[in-house]
Protein backbone atom coordinates (compact mmCIF):
# COMPACT_ATOMS: atom_id res chain seq x y z
CA UNK A 1 0.00 0.00 0.00
CA UNK A 2 1.64 3.31 -1.04
CA UNK A 3 2.53 5.82 1.68
CA UNK A 4 0.60 9.11 1.88
CA UNK A 5 2.46 12.38 1.33
CA UNK A 6 2.29 13.04 5.07
CA UNK A 7 3.78 9.63 5.90
CA UNK A 8 6.52 10.12 3.29
CA UNK A 9 7.37 13.50 4.76
CA UNK A 10 7.59 12.07 8.26
CA UNK A 11 9.80 9.24 7.00
CA UNK A 12 12.03 11.87 5.34
CA UNK A 13 12.13 13.74 8.64
CA UNK A 14 13.47 10.64 10.40
CA UNK A 15 16.01 10.17 7.61
CA UNK A 16 17.04 13.81 7.93
CA UNK A 17 17.56 13.36 11.66
CA UNK A 18 19.91 10.47 10.94
CA UNK A 19 21.73 12.26 8.11
CA UNK A 20 22.27 15.53 9.99
CA UNK A 21 22.90 13.74 13.28
CA UNK A 22 25.71 11.62 11.83
CA UNK A 23 27.13 14.77 10.25
CA UNK A 24 28.33 15.85 13.71
CA UNK A 25 30.92 13.06 14.08
CA UNK A 26 31.70 13.34 10.35
CA UNK A 27 32.66 17.00 10.82
CA UNK A 28 34.80 16.13 13.84
CA UNK A 29 36.73 13.50 11.86
CA UNK A 30 37.04 15.82 8.84
CA UNK A 31 38.60 18.51 11.04
CA UNK A 32 41.48 16.19 11.86
CA UNK A 33 42.63 16.57 8.25
CA UNK A 34 41.23 19.85 6.90
CA UNK A 35 40.84 23.34 8.38
CA UNK A 36 37.48 24.81 9.46
CA UNK A 37 37.64 27.32 6.60
CA UNK A 38 38.28 24.61 4.01
CA UNK A 39 35.54 22.39 5.40
CA UNK A 40 32.92 25.12 5.37
CA UNK A 41 33.91 26.44 1.95
CA UNK A 42 33.51 23.00 0.39
CA UNK A 43 30.42 21.99 2.37
CA UNK A 44 28.47 25.23 1.98
CA UNK A 45 29.49 25.47 -1.67
CA UNK A 46 28.10 21.97 -2.28
CA UNK A 47 24.89 22.82 -0.43
CA UNK A 48 24.44 26.05 -2.40
CA UNK A 49 24.88 24.26 -5.74
CA UNK A 50 22.40 21.58 -4.65
CA UNK A 51 19.68 24.06 -3.64
CA UNK A 52 20.15 26.18 -6.79
CA UNK A 53 19.80 23.00 -8.86
CA UNK A 54 16.70 21.97 -6.90
CA UNK A 55 15.13 25.38 -7.53
CA UNK A 56 15.84 25.11 -11.27
CA UNK A 57 14.42 21.57 -11.45
CA UNK A 58 11.26 22.78 -9.71
CA UNK A 59 11.16 25.85 -11.96
CA UNK A 60 11.08 28.22 -9.00
CA UNK A 61 12.10 31.84 -9.41
CA UNK A 62 15.53 32.65 -7.98
CA UNK A 63 14.93 36.40 -8.16
CA UNK A 64 15.32 38.47 -5.00
CA UNK A 65 13.76 41.96 -5.38
CA UNK A 66 16.34 44.74 -5.37
CA UNK A 67 16.78 46.99 -2.34
CA UNK A 68 15.42 46.03 1.05
CA UNK A 69 14.92 42.31 0.36
CA UNK A 70 18.43 41.79 -1.00
CA UNK A 71 19.88 43.53 2.05
CA UNK A 72 17.86 41.21 4.32
CA UNK A 73 18.98 38.11 2.40
CA UNK A 74 22.63 39.14 2.78
CA UNK A 75 22.14 39.78 6.50
CA UNK A 76 20.34 36.50 7.16
CA UNK A 77 22.89 34.64 5.03
CA UNK A 78 25.70 36.00 7.20
CA UNK A 79 23.88 35.21 10.46
CA UNK A 80 22.05 31.95 9.71
CA UNK A 81 24.61 30.31 7.44
CA UNK A 82 28.07 31.91 7.50
CA UNK A 83 28.56 32.82 11.16
CA UNK A 84 26.58 29.87 12.50
CA UNK A 85 28.46 27.23 10.50
CA UNK A 86 31.90 28.77 10.95
CA UNK A 87 31.47 29.24 14.71
CA UNK A 88 30.15 25.69 15.01
CA UNK A 89 33.18 24.27 13.24
CA UNK A 90 35.60 26.08 15.56
CA UNK A 91 33.45 24.89 18.50
CA UNK A 92 34.07 21.27 17.54
CA UNK A 93 37.80 21.92 17.49
CA UNK A 94 37.71 23.15 21.07
CA UNK A 95 35.16 20.90 22.79
CA UNK A 96 33.61 17.43 22.69
CA UNK A 97 31.15 16.95 19.85
CA UNK A 98 28.41 15.80 22.24
CA UNK A 99 28.67 18.98 24.33
CA UNK A 100 28.70 21.22 21.26
CA UNK A 101 25.58 19.49 19.91
CA UNK A 102 23.73 19.94 23.21
CA UNK A 103 24.59 23.62 23.53
CA UNK A 104 23.82 24.38 19.88
CA UNK A 105 20.29 23.01 20.19
CA UNK A 106 19.58 25.47 22.97
CA UNK A 107 18.86 27.79 20.01
CA UNK A 108 15.03 27.73 20.42
CA UNK A 109 15.44 29.11 23.96
CA UNK A 110 17.52 32.08 22.79
CA UNK A 111 15.16 32.64 19.86
CA UNK A 112 12.22 32.81 22.27
CA UNK A 113 13.96 35.45 24.39
CA UNK A 114 15.11 37.49 21.38
CA UNK A 115 11.62 37.33 19.83
CA UNK A 116 10.16 38.59 23.11
CA UNK A 117 12.55 41.56 23.17
CA UNK A 118 12.61 42.36 19.44
CA UNK A 119 9.13 41.37 18.27
CA UNK A 120 7.12 41.53 21.48
CA UNK A 121 6.07 37.88 21.22
CA UNK A 122 4.32 36.59 24.32
CA UNK A 123 5.96 33.93 26.48
CA UNK A 124 3.17 31.53 27.48
CA UNK A 125 3.29 28.81 30.16
CA UNK A 126 4.90 26.21 27.89
CA UNK A 127 7.59 28.58 26.66
CA UNK A 128 8.21 29.82 30.21
CA UNK A 129 8.67 26.23 31.37
CA UNK A 130 10.99 25.63 28.41
CA UNK A 131 13.15 28.63 29.35
CA UNK A 132 13.46 27.43 32.95
CA UNK A 133 14.33 23.89 31.85
CA UNK A 134 16.82 25.17 29.31
CA UNK A 135 18.53 27.52 31.76
CA UNK A 136 18.79 24.68 34.27
CA UNK A 137 20.19 22.32 31.64
CA UNK A 138 22.85 24.79 30.49
CA UNK A 139 23.79 25.56 34.10
CA UNK A 140 24.21 21.84 34.89
CA UNK A 141 26.23 21.35 31.72
CA UNK A 142 28.52 24.34 32.12
CA UNK A 143 28.98 24.53 35.92
CA UNK A 144 31.57 21.69 36.17
CA UNK A 145 33.70 23.44 33.51
CA UNK A 146 33.88 26.83 35.26
CA UNK A 147 36.67 26.02 37.72
CA UNK A 148 39.25 25.87 34.93
CA UNK A 149 37.67 28.52 32.73
CA UNK A 150 35.20 27.72 29.97
CA UNK A 151 36.84 25.96 26.99
CA UNK A 152 36.85 28.03 23.82
CA UNK A 153 34.71 25.37 22.12
CA UNK A 154 31.87 25.96 24.61
CA UNK A 155 32.00 29.72 23.99
CA UNK A 156 31.96 29.17 20.23
CA UNK A 157 28.97 26.80 20.58
CA UNK A 158 27.05 29.38 22.64
CA UNK A 159 27.89 32.05 20.06
CA UNK A 160 26.70 29.73 17.27
CA UNK A 161 23.38 29.12 19.04
CA UNK A 162 22.89 32.86 19.62
CA UNK A 163 23.76 33.66 15.99
CA UNK A 164 21.32 31.03 14.71
CA UNK A 165 18.59 32.35 17.03
CA UNK A 166 19.22 35.97 16.02
CA UNK A 167 19.14 35.06 12.34
CA UNK A 168 15.91 33.11 12.79
CA UNK A 169 14.14 36.01 14.50
CA UNK A 170 15.56 38.49 11.99
CA UNK A 171 14.24 36.36 9.12
CA UNK A 172 10.79 36.34 10.68
CA UNK A 173 10.88 40.11 11.14
CA UNK A 174 12.24 40.84 7.64
CA UNK A 175 9.44 39.04 5.73
CA UNK A 176 11.49 38.74 2.55
CA UNK A 177 9.25 38.79 -0.55
CA UNK A 178 10.78 35.89 -2.47
CA UNK A 179 10.51 32.12 -2.91
CA UNK A 180 11.75 30.26 0.21
CA UNK A 181 13.95 28.07 -2.00
CA UNK A 182 15.49 31.16 -3.59
CA UNK A 183 16.15 32.72 -0.17
CA UNK A 184 17.84 29.52 1.03
CA UNK A 185 19.95 29.19 -2.13
CA UNK A 186 21.28 32.74 -1.93
CA UNK A 187 21.87 32.45 1.83
CA UNK A 188 23.95 29.31 1.28
CA UNK A 189 25.90 31.01 -1.49
CA UNK A 190 26.59 33.97 0.80
CA UNK A 191 27.73 31.56 3.51
CA UNK A 192 30.06 29.78 1.08
CA UNK A 193 31.43 33.13 -0.13
CA UNK A 194 32.20 34.27 3.42
CA UNK A 195 33.91 30.95 4.17
CA UNK A 196 35.94 31.22 0.96
CA UNK A 197 36.97 34.78 1.85
CA UNK A 198 38.12 33.54 5.26
CA UNK A 199 40.00 30.65 3.67
CA UNK A 200 41.86 32.87 1.21
CA UNK A 201 42.55 35.55 3.85
CA UNK A 202 43.86 33.29 6.61
CA UNK A 203 45.20 30.21 4.83
CA UNK A 204 45.42 30.56 1.07
CA UNK A 205 44.67 27.77 -1.40
CA UNK A 206 44.19 24.46 0.50
CA UNK A 207 46.20 21.34 -0.36
CA UNK A 208 44.10 18.19 -0.02
CA UNK A 209 46.47 15.64 -1.54
CA UNK A 210 47.61 13.83 1.62
CA UNK A 211 44.38 13.11 3.47
CA UNK A 212 43.99 9.83 5.34
CA UNK A 213 41.17 7.47 4.41
CA UNK A 214 38.95 8.21 7.47
CA UNK A 215 39.16 11.94 6.72
CA UNK A 216 38.30 11.40 3.04
CA UNK A 217 35.29 9.26 3.97
CA UNK A 218 34.10 11.73 6.61
CA UNK A 219 34.56 14.68 4.24
CA UNK A 220 32.66 12.83 1.52
CA UNK A 221 29.81 12.11 3.93
CA UNK A 222 29.70 15.77 5.01
CA UNK A 223 29.57 17.06 1.42
CA UNK A 224 27.20 14.58 -0.21
CA UNK A 225 24.99 13.57 2.71
CA UNK A 226 25.28 16.11 5.54
CA UNK A 227 25.02 19.10 3.20
CA UNK A 228 23.67 18.17 -0.26
CA UNK A 229 21.18 15.40 0.66
CA UNK A 230 20.36 17.05 3.98
CA UNK A 231 19.18 20.27 2.35
CA UNK A 232 17.23 18.42 -0.34
CA UNK A 233 15.38 16.49 2.38
CA UNK A 234 14.82 19.62 4.46
CA UNK A 235 13.18 21.60 1.67
CA UNK A 236 11.01 18.63 0.70
CA UNK A 237 9.90 18.34 4.33
CA UNK A 238 8.99 21.99 4.89
CA UNK A 239 6.84 21.92 1.75
CA UNK A 240 4.91 18.87 3.00
CA UNK A 241 4.69 19.39 6.79
CA UNK A 242 3.70 22.28 9.10
CA UNK A 243 6.69 24.30 10.30
CA UNK A 244 6.12 23.28 13.93
CA UNK A 245 6.16 19.57 13.12
CA UNK A 246 9.29 19.99 11.01
CA UNK A 247 11.03 21.94 13.77
CA UNK A 248 10.17 19.33 16.40
CA UNK A 249 11.40 16.60 14.07
CA UNK A 250 14.85 18.18 13.90
CA UNK A 251 15.25 17.44 17.61
CA UNK A 252 16.24 13.96 16.49
CA UNK A 253 19.46 15.53 15.17
CA UNK A 254 21.18 16.19 18.53
CA UNK A 255 20.06 12.77 19.81
CA UNK A 256 21.75 11.06 16.85
CA UNK A 257 24.68 13.48 17.07
CA UNK A 258 25.38 12.71 20.73
CA UNK A 259 24.87 8.97 20.15
CA UNK A 260 27.21 9.10 17.13
CA UNK A 261 29.86 10.92 19.16
CA UNK A 262 29.71 8.16 21.78
CA UNK A 263 29.69 5.23 19.35
CA UNK A 264 31.93 6.53 16.56
CA UNK A 265 34.27 8.93 18.36
CA UNK A 266 34.49 7.15 21.69
CA UNK A 267 33.33 10.16 23.70
CA UNK A 268 32.10 9.52 27.24
CA UNK A 269 29.60 12.18 28.38
CA UNK A 270 29.56 12.81 32.11
CA UNK A 271 26.47 12.63 34.31
CA UNK A 272 26.17 16.41 34.12
CA UNK A 273 26.38 16.25 30.30
CA UNK A 274 23.55 13.69 30.16
CA UNK A 275 21.40 15.62 32.65
CA UNK A 276 22.03 18.88 30.80
CA UNK A 277 21.16 17.26 27.48
CA UNK A 278 17.89 15.85 28.86
CA UNK A 279 16.82 19.24 30.23
CA UNK A 280 17.78 21.20 27.09
CA UNK A 281 16.01 18.62 24.92
CA UNK A 282 12.81 18.86 26.99
CA UNK A 283 13.11 22.65 26.97
CA UNK A 284 13.33 22.74 23.18
CA UNK A 285 10.20 20.58 22.93
CA UNK A 286 8.31 23.01 25.20
CA UNK A 287 9.41 26.01 23.16
CA UNK A 288 8.75 24.41 19.77
CA UNK A 289 5.29 23.03 20.56
CA UNK A 290 2.63 25.02 18.66
CA UNK A 291 1.05 27.75 20.78
CA UNK A 292 -2.26 26.74 22.28
CA UNK A 293 -1.64 22.99 22.02
CA UNK A 294 -1.72 22.59 25.79
CA UNK A 295 -5.02 24.51 26.01
CA UNK A 296 -6.55 22.41 23.22
CA UNK A 297 -5.55 19.19 24.94
CA UNK A 298 -7.03 20.34 28.25
CA UNK A 299 -10.29 21.33 26.61
CA UNK A 300 -10.63 18.05 24.66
Amino acid sequence: MPLSDNAKARAMLVLLGLVWGLNWPAVKVSLSGVSPWTLRTIGLGAAACTVFLLALVRRRSLLIPAGRDRFHVITTGILNIAMFNILLTFAQLGAATSRVAIITYSMPLWATLIARLALGERIDVMRGAGLLLGASGLAILIAPLLHGGLPSGILYALAAALTWATGTVYTKWARIAAEPLAIAAWQLLIGATVALAGLLSFEGIPHLGHLQTPVILALGYHIFFGMALGYILWFEIIVRLPAGVAALGTLLVPVVGVSGAILLLGEHPSISDIAGFALVFCAAICVLLPAGMLRRRRSS
